[in-house]
């Protein structure tokens, strides 16, 4: 169940209620444009925002602290507001008489005085009454288009910050610097490979790419994008590419590569094909090879690698997830990571969860980024994830990837780099285990 509400537009609601974020209860085109369906997921719940969206492309709505109920009576709400969106901005029209702030309907959606209510009837439609409790202009409300074409509830919730981090993160420049150089100096135990491949895997707009972006603006010095990344409902990566990282400008190649995939999709035959992941895991796939969905890649195909060498092959495997999605995240999508993850179990190749977004989140993080192991919410959001694809928590690891920044942050760095920094201890695992078959398969040959 997606929200219809943009992040941005969500993050502008929240900035005037404070340190909070919204958890979709209701969505009419799922749920049904009924009085019913509206109660019996909304009753009870509070505070709350409801939205309604119009084909004039107009986005209105409403804030109440009072849990919605079937009264029949008016309940007071000195705290309550009607909104629109201007474009990105909020436009807020607070309650005139706040003992008549809502109305509590059973035959109704959200309901505000005798302002607005919104699925009127268990209908797609709204009634407006400018000046009644709430003062407001209808053309500037919603355009005085009354026919909605989705209307949708959120529960607002506070985001708790604990009283002492529960993971411990050193935030100084001294530590940046004692990262990048482990990461500059790291040398795989197994001699035949001088750079460790780690794959990048997760659903279109997670942040891949944008992943390596960042981790590479950490060793150039500044904010670059070389790996194409963006906002898309498909992915904006189709082929395999595989990112060597320099140290600097005019440096040498950094000892790890970070191989971009095609986004994933919850529907067949769009995104990448899971059989495609088994061949770059193997070592089969070329760099620049050109997804194609419908057809994965087979062992005729131009540029196979038939007889891959280690070198070659996968050493690690990162599910980039958006913490922002992760409560929302289809169904299907979910059994095909679950699918990808019991694959790569099999090929015995270590995995962790990169957990994107983290400032877009929480507002908490977003104030401050040092705050990531203080939020409460985003160590719930770490325990679902970690829940949902079956991975430790410990493989869970939060990032903020630079997108609107045009200068370095010291503290995005210190997340970025000790995410690189546990892919290479998982690759040291990997090594370790190679090693131990290998010592295995000499002694019985012995």
């Amino acid at each position: 169940m997606n929200p219809q509400l943009t992040v941005n537009q969500q993050r502008t609601i929240c900035s005037q209620l404070g340190r909070v974020k919204l958890k979709l209860l209701y969505k009419a085109s799922v749920h049904g444009y009924t009085s019913a369906a509206f109660h019996q997921r909304c009753d009870n719940r509070s505070p709350t925002v409801s939205v309604g969206y119009n084909a004039s492309g107009f986005v209105f709505g409403g804030y109440t602290k009072q849990p919605f109920s079937q009264s029949g009576q008016y309940v007071q709400d000195d705290q309550a507001f009607l909104f629109t969106f201007s474009g990105e901005m909020l436009l807020k029209y607070t309650v005139t008489q706040p003992v008549y702030a809502v109305k509590m309907m059973n035959n109704t959606g959200p309901y505000f005085g005798e302002a607005l209510i919104l699925a009127n009837g268990s209908k797609a439609t709204v009634y407006s009454n400018p000046g009644t409790y709430y003062n407001f202009n209808a053309a500037e409300m919603h355009g005085n288009d009354l026919n909605l074409t989705e209307c949708e509830v959120y529960q607002v919730e506070e985001t708790t910050e604990l009283e002492r981090p529960w993971r411990t993160m050193i935030w100084e420049s001294k530590k940046r610097t004692e990262l990048m150089e482990s990461i500059k100096t790291y040398k795989p135990t197994v001699s035949s490979v001088s750079q460790v491949r780690v794959l990048l895997v997760g659903p279109v707009g997670a942040g891949k790419s944008s992943f390596f972006n960042s981790v590479n603006s950490v060793f150039r010095g500044h904010v670059t994008s070389q790996a194409m990344s963006g906002s898309s409902d498909t992915s904006l990566t189709t082929q395999f590419r595989t990112y060597s990282l320099k140290a600097g400008r005019e440096g040498k190649p950094l000892p790890i590569i970070l191989c971009d995939t095609m986004g994933l999709e919850e529907s067949k035959g769009a995104g990448l094909d899971i059989d495609d992941i088994s061949s770059i895991v193997k070592g089969h796939l070329p760099d620049r090879y050109q997804f194609n969905p419908s057809a994965p890649l087979h062992s005729e195909n131009h540029g196979y690698l038939k007889s891959p060498k280690l070198k070659d092959k996968i050493h690690c495997v990162a599910y980039v997830l958006d913490a922002c999605k992760i409560s929302i995240m289809p169904e299907k999508l979910e059994e095909k990571l679950d699918a990808i993850r019991r694959k790569i179990n099999l090929m015995g190749i270590p995995q962790l969860v990169l957990f994107t977004k983290v400032d877009e989140a929480c507002p908490l993080v977003k104030e401050d980024v040092r705050n990531i192991y203080k939020s409460g919410y985003i160590k719930e959001l770490m325990q679902e994830v970690s829940a949902r694809l079956g991975v430790p928590l410990s493989c869970v690891v939060p990032v903020k990837n630079y997108s609107e920044e045009l200068e370095l942050d010291v503290n995005c760095d210190i997340l970025l780099l000790s995410a690189v920094i546990q892919m290479l201890r998982f690759v040291d695992n990997y090594f370790d285990d190679f090693s131990d078959q290998l010592s295995s398969v000499e002694t019985k040959l012995v």
